[in-house]
């Protein structure tokens, strides 16, 4: 089991060097189950028939919604806790403080520490493609890992967080983490198997979290 990631040849149109060929990293893109595989598949695990499965989910739901609008971070088992939070802007004055100062309600999820080994100790493929989609070679990234611990970007003041610009397309399609962002960081071509050192697909944009932002 691997996570697939796409690094294609690029003209940059943007950045410190528009013109430039490089290589922009952006996850292959997955399959979207749904629901009814997904129970089915629970159901296989455990015994339990997928109506019941489906029935029990529905309701935890239900009640996940509702304690993480009354401000609690509520577990999801086997996976983490969810919350929601906002990003606002800071002011100094106390009379200008008011609702039109948050700019974005968020939903936080942290990981659980298994979710985390999981991501961890699953490898990444990289498929190299030129201009017009022909793969060149295919990697398996030597990266260290590392996973991005979203309680705690950003939480100072002014942590509005930012998005992985540099020398970047933006987020095009899959090109970085849609809806986070977005923004790839682009890889210079390696020849040996640690192009996943090179750089990273950006999630950028995901810092900040609860905590205000300077005008």
């Amino acid at each position: 089991m691997a996570i697939r990631v796409i690094a294609q040849r690029r003209v940059l149109k943007i950045g410190k060097n528009p013109g430039v060929k490089k290589f922009v990293m952006r996850p292959e893109l997955y399959t979207s189950l749904t629901e009814k595989k997904v129970f089915a598949e629970a159901s296989t695990h455990s015994g339990i028939s997928a109506g019941v499965i489906k029935a029990a989910w529905d309701a935890a739901g239900e009640v996940i919604r509702t304690w993480a609008t009354e401000g609690h971070s509520v577990p999801l088992p086997g996976l983490g806790h969810m919350r929601f939070g906002v990003r606002s802007k800071a002011v100094e004055d106390l009379d200008d403080v008011k609702t039109s100062l948050i700019t974005t309600r968020r939903i936080v999820f942290t990981p659980s520490v298994d979710v985390k080994d999981e991501l961890k100790n699953t490898s990444i493929n990289i498929t190299c493609l030129d201009e017009e989609g022909n793969v060149l070679k295919r990697v398996t990234s030597g990266d260290g890992g590392d996973i991005e611990d979203t309680e705690n970007i950003g939480n100072d003041e002014g942590g509005s967080g930012s998005d992985n610009t540099g020398e970047n397309e933006g987020g095009n399609g899959n090109a970085g983490g849609s809806g986070n962002g977005g923004g790839t960081t682009p890889i210079t071509p390696v020849d040996n198997g640690g192009t996943g050192n090179g750089g990273t697909t950006g999630d950028g944009g995901d810092g900040g979290d609860d905590g205000p932002t300077e005008d």
